[in-house]
């Protein structure tokens, strides 16, 4: 069956978007962004600088986008799996959060490159998955299909051995997919986040914390 391509976010924001979620992510777990022991010894000099995010890129300008359109559709409802709309929240998928993570595993920075193997061969183990247990492309699935594979693959510890690939996979995806999703200002308004917003005054912290700080 042919599928039309995908429209495709903008990629001066999908950049942003990355780097902005890699800085979320190095707050919270700097070890993550760590090289591995194995790899202490780069073989190249470097990757380069970072984009300029006052510039737009057009993709493939800055560094190669990996996902094929196949590979796009199928992740574009995985992320709507992950996260589906509800009421006036929009889904994953219709947030281009598949394009965030194309961007992610495209880039070349070390902990990018490890997810890049993970999420590739899971894209390809899930859809594999797909046409042996019910004959048909993962994109091309009922909702019922999609949660049964799902549920098999959403607690890697109760995986069956013939799961583990792709509960690992998927445990990887929904973490690179909730972060895309809640760096958005959808997501964010979800959860009720609302810091970056100007107060309409500021009166600084209370006197007896900066007491106990020395600072009276």
């Amino acid at each position: 069956m042919t599928h039309p391509d995908l429209p495709r976010l903008d990629r001066r924001a999908a950049i942003k978007w990355m780097l902005a979620a890699s800085a979320a992510v190095a707050i919270t777990d700097r070890a993550l962004f760590a090289a591995p022991a194995s790899a202490a010894t780069p073989a190249t000099k470097g990757y380069g600088v970072d984009p300029l995010l006052n510039q737009n890129y057009q993709p493939g300008a800055f560094w190669p986008l990996t996902m094929t359109e196949s590979q796009r559709r199928t992740a574009a409802v995985l992320c709507g799996l992950i996260i589906p709309a509800e009421g006036n929240v929009p889904s994953a998928a219709d947030l281009k959060v598949h394009d965030f993570i194309d961007e992610w595993i495209s880039s070349p920075y070390p902990a990018q490159k490890t997810d890049r193997e993970t999420v590739l061969n899971g894209l390809a183990w899930i859809e594999g998955e797909s046409r042996r247990r019910f004959g048909k492309d993962f994109v091309e699935l009922s909702n019922h299909e999609l949660v049964a594979l799902a549920d098999d693959l959403c607690h890697a510890p109760d995986a069956k051995p013939e799961h583990k690939e792709g509960a690992k996979f998927f445990a990887k995806f929904r973490d690179l997919t909730t972060s895309g999703f809640f760096s958005t200002p959808e997501g964010m308004k979800d959860i009720g986040y609302i810091g970056n917003t100007p107060l309409a005054e500021f009166k600084g912290p209370p006197r007896e914390v900066l007491v106990k700080l020395g600072l009276v």
